[in-house]
C-alpha cells in the first residue's frame, strides 16, 4: 500500500531515465523535426505518416472534419498534405496523437479529469491560432496551435502518473480529484518541461510549457504572451475548469500590451465556443 507522499512518488518517476509513458507519438514529433529544416520534401512527410495506419486513419478523419476540410474529401495523406500542407498535417498529427492520449485512461476518476483537459487543450490551440492570425502574425498560426495544444502537457503526463500508481494498487483508496489537481497544479510546469526536453521538441514549445504561468514584464515573446491570454479566455469560458466569468481578459497585461481590445476578446470567445463543437465532434 502507498505510504509516501504522491507528489514525491510523481518526481520520483518523472525523473526516472525509464519512464516511458504514451504521451506523445513517434510520427508527430518526427514530423515537428522534418518541418524544422528547410529542405523538408512532401514525400518525408507522407512516408513518416503512412507507417502508422492507426494515426493516418485518423489523420484522414480529421483532415475531412468540418474543422479542417475543404470541399473535396480527401482519401489518401498525400492529398491531405496538398490540400492542407505540410506543416498543418503536422499540428493535425500531433492533434491526433494527443486526443489519442487524454481519451487513454481506464481509471474512471482519472478519465473524467482528462476530458477536461482535453477541452481545454483544443480550445486552447483553436484560440491562440485564431489570436496570432487576427493580430498581424499569421506566419505563426501553426506554431501557435501546436504551443495552445501542448502548454498543460505536464498535466496530461501527471495523470498518466498518477493512473500507473493507482493501478499498481487496485485495492488502494484512490486519489481524490481535488489531491490531483492541486498536484497538477503545483507541479505541471515543470513537469511538462522536463517531459519535452526529453522528447526534443522545439525550444520554443518547452519553454512555453515552462513559463506560461509565469508574470511577463514583455510581449517580446509573442506565442507565450498569446497562450497566456487565450488560457485565461478559456478559464473564463470553464473549458476544462471552473467558469470564471469575471475575469477582465482587456485588462490584462498582454492584451494591454498587444492592443488587444474588448471587442476582438468577445470574438475569440465566441469563435471558441463555435469550433470546440466541430473538433469535439470528431473525438
Amino acid at each position: 500500500m502507498q505510504t509516501r507522499p504522491f507528489v514525491e512518488v510523481i518526481k520520483e518517476q518523472l525523473e526516472s531515465e525509464s519512464l516511458n509513458l504514451p504521451i506523445f507519438h513517434t510520427v508527430a514529433v518526427k514530423l515537428q523535426g522534418v518541418l524544422a529544416a528547410k529542405d523538408f520534401t512532401i514525400d518525408q512527410v507522407v512516408a513518416l505518416i503512412v507507417r502508422d495506419q492507426a494515426l493516418t486513419i485518423q489523420i484522414l478523419r480529421l483532415a475531412n472534419s468540418a474543422f479542417f476540410s475543404g470541399l473535396i474529401r480527401v482519401t489518401t495523406i498525400t492529398e491531405a498534405v496538398v490540400r492542407l500542407g505540410p506543416r498543418e498535417i503536422a499540428n493535425v498529427a500531433m492533434l491526433a496523437s494527443q486526443q489519442n492520449s487524454y481519451h487513454s485512461f481506464t481509471v474512471s476518476e482519472l478519465k473524467k479529469h482528462s476530458q477536461l483537459l482535453w477541452r481545454h487543450a483544443i480550445g486552447c490551440a483553436i484560440g491562440t491560432r485564431w489570436l496570432s492570425e487576427r493580430i498581424g502574425y499569421k506566419h505563426l498560426a501553426q506554431e501557435a496551435f501546436i504551443a495552445g495544444l501542448l502548454h498543460d502537457i505536464g498535466s496530461l503526463l501527471i495523470l498518466k502518473v498518477l493512473e500507473g500508481i493507482m493501478l499498481a494498487e487496485p485495492n488502494g483508496k484512490g486519489i481524490p480529484r481535488e489531491v490531483a489537481a492541486e498536484i497538477m497544479v503545483a507541479m505541471h510546469t515543470d513537469a511538462g518541461f522536463q517531459l519535452m526536453t526529453k522528447w526534443n521538441l522545439p525550444e520554443l514549445y518547452c519553454n512555453i510549457v515552462r513559463d506560461h504561468h509565469k508574470e511577463l514584464s514583455d510581449t517580446s515573446n509573442v506565442l507565450l504572451s498569446l497562450v497566456r491570454l487565450v488560457d485565461n479566455t478559456c478559464r473564463k469560458l470553464g473549458l476544462g475548469c471552473t467558469a470564471e466569468p469575471a475575469l477582465m481578459l482587456a485588462a490584462t497585461f498582454e492584451a494591454q500590451e498587444m492592443g488587444i481590445k474588448e471587442i476582438m476578446i468577445a470574438e475569440l470567445e465566441i469563435m471558441i465556443e463555435d469550433s470546440m463543437e466541430m473538433v469535439t465532434a470528431v473525438a
